[in-house]
Order: C-alpha cells, then sequence, then structure tokens
C-alpha cells in the first residue's frame, strides 16, 4: 500500500498544474483588453483637444480702446532764462558824515513811497539848525538899521546936509543888509534839508531786496545802504537763439515755469536789439503778469502792484509782484506760444516708452495686438501729438499698454462701463501706460 501511494504522487502533481493554467491565461487576456480600451479613450481625447480652434485662447489683457482725434495745438517755443526785478533802486544816505541811529525795514519787507527807512543820529544837525536861525535874526536887525540909515540919508538927500558920498554909502548898506538876509535864509533852508536826510525815506513802493547799513555806523554821503525792487515787479529774460528770434514779436504771451513747478503768465515787453557773440544767443524781456489758471491757489505769487506802463512804452497792464515761487535770480523755464496748428492726439496713458522709443498698441480685427513705433510731439494737457505712424481710424489700446507685446490677444470692452479691469485679477485697477522693459 506504501508504495502504491508513493508512485500516484507525480500524475497527481501535473493534474494540479494542468488544472490552473486556464486561469491565469484568463486574467492576462482580461488585462490586456483592459489597457487597449484605455489607450484607445486616451487617443480620443488627445485628438479631440487637437481639434480645438488657436481662437479660443485666454486674452492677456481686458482693455478699452481709443483712436486718434485732430485737434488744435499750440506751437510753442521753449527757452530758459532768469527772473530778474524789473528795476532796482539803490536807496543811499544823503547826508554827510552822521550816525545811524535806528534801521526800520528789514530784507524782504514791501514798502511804500516815503516810508521811513533809517533814522540818523540829528543832535548836531539841530544846532546847525539854531545857528542858521540865529543868523537870519542878525541879518534882518541890521537890514532893518541899514534900511532905516537910508531912509534918513534919501529924506536929507536935497538939503546939503550930508554929501553925496555918505547918502551912497547909506543907501549900498541898506542893500548889502538884504543880501545878507537871503543869504543867511539859504543857509537856514540847507541845515533843514540836512535835518529832512537824517531820516532816509523810500523813493518808490517795492520790496527791500538788500540790506548795507547797521546801527551805530557812521556813513557818508552817496553811501549805498538798501536796494529796492521798484514796484515789486518782476521779469524774465530768456534766452533764443539768433535763428528762432525772428518768430518773436513784441506782445506774444509766455507761460513761465518755476523750478517748483509754479506757472506765471507773461508778455513780451522789448527784444534786445544785439546778440551776444560768443553765445549767440538773444534776450526777450518778459514781464511778468500772474499766475497761470489753475495755479494761483496751489503756487501764490503775490499781489500785483496795479495797471503800470513798462519801459519800452508798450501799453499798461496788470504785473506780477514778489511771490513765493518766482524770485529775483531763478532760473526758469518758457514757452512763447506763436500760434496754432493742426494735429493727431491721442491720451498719454496710450503711449508706451521702450528703450528711448515711442510706441502704441494697435487693435485688428481679431482683437491682437500689434505695437506701432510713433513719433510724438506737443502735449496738450492729457493729450500728446502723434506726428506719424497711426492713421485716424486706427484703435489703439487707451491704456496698458505697457503689458502687452506683439500678437497678445486681449478682451475689447466699453471704456464708459463700470468696473473695466485691464487684467484677468479682479482686484487690479486700470493702469496708465508707462516705459517698459520689454
Amino acid at each position: 500500500m506504501r508504495r502504491n501511494t508513493t508512485m500516484n504522487f507525480p500524475s497527481n502533481t501535473l493534474a494540479r498544474k494542468l488544472t490552473v493554467k486556464p486561469l491565469t491565461l484568463s486574467l492576462v487576456l482580461a488585462s490586456a483588453i483592459t489597457l487597449a480600451a484605455l489607450g484607445l479613450f486616451a487617443t480620443r481625447s488627445l485628438a479631440a483637444d487637437a481639434a480645438k480652434p488657436a481662437a479660443a485662447g485666454k486674452p492677456a489683457l481686458t482693455v478699452a480702446l481709443t483712436q486718434p482725434r485732430s485737434s488744435m495745438l499750440t506751437i510753442k517755443l521753449s527757452a530758459n532764462g532768469s527772473v530778474a526785478a524789473w528795476q532796482e533802486a539803490s536807496v543811499g544816505a544823503e547826508a554827510n558824515g552822521l550816525r545811524v541811529a535806528e534801521l526800520h525795514a528789514q530784507v524782504g519787507d514791501s514798502v511804500k513811497r516815503g516810508q521811513l527807512l533809517a533814522s540818523f543820529a540829528a543832535e548836531s544837525v539841530q544846532a546847525d539848525v539854531a545857528l542858521a536861525r540865529a543868523a537870519v535874526a542878525e541879518a534882518q536887525a541890521n537890514a532893518a538899521e541899514a534900511a532905516a540909515n537910508a531912509d534918513r540919508a534919501r529924506a536929507v538927500q536935497g538939503s546939503g546936509a550930508i554929501s553925496a558920498q555918505q547918502v551912497n554909502q547909506y543907501l549900498t548898506q541898506e542893500q548889502t543888509g538884504k543880501a545878507r538876509v537871503e543869504s543867511a535864509k539859504a543857509q537856514l533852508d540847507s541845515q533843514l534839508l540836512r535835518l529832512k536826510n537824517t531820516q532816509l525815506m523810500a523813493p518808490d513802493s517795492g520790496v527791500i531786496s538788500a540790506r548795507m547799513a547797521t546801527v551805530g555806523s557812521v556813513v557818508g554821503a552817496g553811501t549805498e545802504m538798501f536796494k529796492l525792487i521798484r514796484q515789486g515787479r518782476l521779469e524774465w529774460r530768456g534766452e533764443v537763439t539768433s535763428s528762432e528770434l525772428g518768430r518773436i514779436t513784441t506782445g506774444t504771451g509766455v507761460l513761465v515755469t518755476a523750478p517748483s513747478g509754479a506757472q506765471m503768465k507773461g508778455k513780451v515787453r522789448s527784444l534786445a536789439p544785439t546778440v551776444d557773440a560768443a553765445t549767440r544767443n538773444g534776450l526777450v524781456y518778459v514781464d511778468l503778469l500772474g499766475a497761470a489758471p489753475g495755479v494761483a491757489a496751489e503756487f501764490p505769487a503775490g499781489q500785483p502792484q496795479g495797471k503800470l506802463a513798462p519801459s519800452g512804452g508798450s501799453a499798461a497792464h496788470a504785473v506780477a509782484s514778489v511771490g513765493a515761487h518766482f524770485k529775483p535770480g531763478m532760473y526758469a523755464r518758457g514757452e512763447f506760444e506763436l500760434g496754432s496748428s493742426g494735429g493727431l492726439t491721442v491720451p498719454q496713458t496710450a503711449v508706451v516708452v521702450r528703450d528711448g522709443f515711442s510706441y502704441v498698441a494697435r487693435v485688428g480685427a481679431d482683437n491682437r495686438v500689434a505695437q506701432v513705433k510713433v513719433q510724438t510731439g506737443r502735449i496738450v494737457g492729457d493729450q500728446i501729438e502723434i506726428q506719424s505712424g497711426v492713421k485716424p481710424e486706427d484703435k489703439l489700446v487707451a491704456s496698458g499698454g505697457s503689458f502687452l507685446s506683439d500678437g497678445d490677444l486681449v478682451k475689447v470692452v466699453d471704456a464708459a462701463k463700470p468696473g473695466l479691469k485691464t487684467s484677468n485679477m479682479a482686484t487690479d485697477p486700470v493702469l496708465p501706460a508707462q516705459a517698459a522693459s520689454k
């Protein structure tokens, strides 16, 4: 029995192997079918994605459009120059050898004609005035005595009581007495004038620009003590090349801009008759009239000094006084208004500066962007002139062009639509065009 069991073992093992083999084949077949189905699904998905049109791409930016428009622009000529006083008066002492007792004006003070600027010690002058008055009284007494003697001589002139020579002497003494009275009065007037000069008065209304005097100093006649900007008037002296000087005429309007940004209107008063031989520039004298519209509140320019006739014979007009932003000696830039001409303008935000060149983003019918190089010109407010590169019918990106490149797809919306955004992020505001580094 043990032998039979041993002899049947190999046949049982072979039967088991034959029983398992059909199951393994079934599993392998099922896996192959599954992988084939997955591959077919993936192939169809890729084919569907490839069949989508390219135009369905995501827009790079949401923009509003603008078009160039024809406008009348001012023809301007720019120049640089200095602000100066229209006339600067030198105020000096007229009395000689007097001590400065008190100063009544400081640099920057506005003064009126006849206002007291300085006082001198007047004690010595007052003593001289008293002596002159006494001399007048003495001369008048002597003249009265001489007149009485002359009258008596005339009364007895024909009687022979006195000689003709004595009569002539009395008459001469009368005339000499009168002359001495007049001389004494002249001396008194001179001393009274010295007494008046112990008070230094402003010769004209204006602004004190300099003070050289000090209290306690003894000054001589003619010593400069103050400098006064007459009537507070300012002028701008623009330097213009000889080739452009002929384009400017008397009465031409000028807009002068200070380094602080303050602006003041002006009018050409006169042109220099000569041109500097070294620089080939000529001076244009411009009366500053007052603050330009819209900047008076932000940049106060002082009170006008009324209507004054400027030198050179031009008509009287209101002029500006020394203010907070325009002072003599200041360097300023001016623009002469020479007329006007037509041109195409676009908003400044539509122009992008890249590598020193100006570009605009033109949008085609397929909402694709094309960068166009343009030549810019004059600037008026928020508009800038386009001299070349675009046509009136072109549609341009109004702002945000610095974020776009050639071929970018954009979404166009109405500029007046509320909540307009310039990017795909809901919180991004509309951005103006800026210089880009692309």
